[in-house]
C-alpha cells in the first residue's frame, strides 16, 4: 500500500498546486493593466481563518469547523491540548503536544480515528504499518482499532499547507476503512 500512500501525497501536492498563485506564461509578456488598476495594491487573498496557525489549536479548531464539522477544546494539560472533532466523515481527536503553557506554539499534532468494528489481526495490523507511508494502525486496551497520522508544526505552516495535512489525514481514514473491510484482500493487493 505504499503505492496508496504516495498516491496520497501526490494528491497533496497537487492540491497545494492547484490552489498555489499561477505566475505569467514566460512566452507571452503580460500586458501593462489600465491605470486605474496600477495604483490599486494587490492583496492576497486572505485565508478564512484569521491569523491561522496550524501551532494554535484554536486555530486549527476553526480551520475544521469550517469543514462543517464541529470541533472543540475538551482537555489542556502541561504541554498538550487535546480537540475532538466531529463530523460527517468521520469523529476524531487532534493531540496537540509540547505546548506552551498557554496551549499555544505547540511543536506536534497526532490525528486519531477510533474505527467500531472488529479489528484485524496483529499481523494484518503490522502488514498495514509496513504497506503504508504516513497511516499507521494500532489496537487499544480495548481492541478496537484506531487509525492515526502525526505531523511536526512549524512557524511557517500556512493554512494550505495544514488543509493539504488534513486532506492526508482524511486519506488514511480511507485506506483504513478499506483495509477493515476485508484486511487479506487489501493486503493480497500489496505490491
Amino acid at each position: 500500500m505504499l503505492w496508496k500512500s504516495l498516491s496520497l501525497i501526490s494528491a497533496a501536492v497537487l492540491l497545494m498546486a492547484a490552489t498555489a498563485p499561477k505566475a505569467p506564461s514566460p512566452k507571452a509578456p503580460p500586458k501593462p493593466p489600465p491605470a486605474a488598476a496600477r495604483s490599486a495594491p494587490v492583496k492576497a487573498a486572505p485565508a478564512p481563518v484569521p491569523d491561522f496557525d496550524a501551532r494554535y489549536p484554536a486555530s486549527v479548531a476553526a480551520l475544521m469547523n469550517l469543514g462543517g464539522g464541529k470541533a472543540q477544546i475538551v482537555r489542556q494539560e502541561q504541554d498538550s491540548v487535546l480537540v475532538t472533532v466531529n463530523s460527517v466523515a468521520a469523529n476524531f481527536t487532534l493531540q496537540f503536544t509540547a505546548c506552551s503553557p498557554q496551549g499555544r506554539a505547540c511543536k506536534g499534532v497526532q490525528f486519531d480515528s477510533i474505527v467500531e468494528q472488529p479489528g484485524p489481526t496483529f499481523a494484518q495490523l503490522n502488514a498495514f504499518n509496513q504497506a503504508t507511508l504516513m497511516c499507521r494502525g494500532y489496537e487499544d486496551k480495548a481492541g478496537k482499532p484506531h487509525v492515526v497520522y502525526a505531523t511536526l508544526l512549524f512557524a511557517d505552516d500556512s493554512f494550505e499547507h495544514f488543509r493539504t495535512e488534513v486532506a492526508a489525514w482524511e486519506g488514511c481514514i480511507g485506506e483504513f476503512r478499506n483495509f477493515l473491510k476485508d484486511p487479506n484482500g487489501y493486503l493480497a493487493s500489496a505490491p
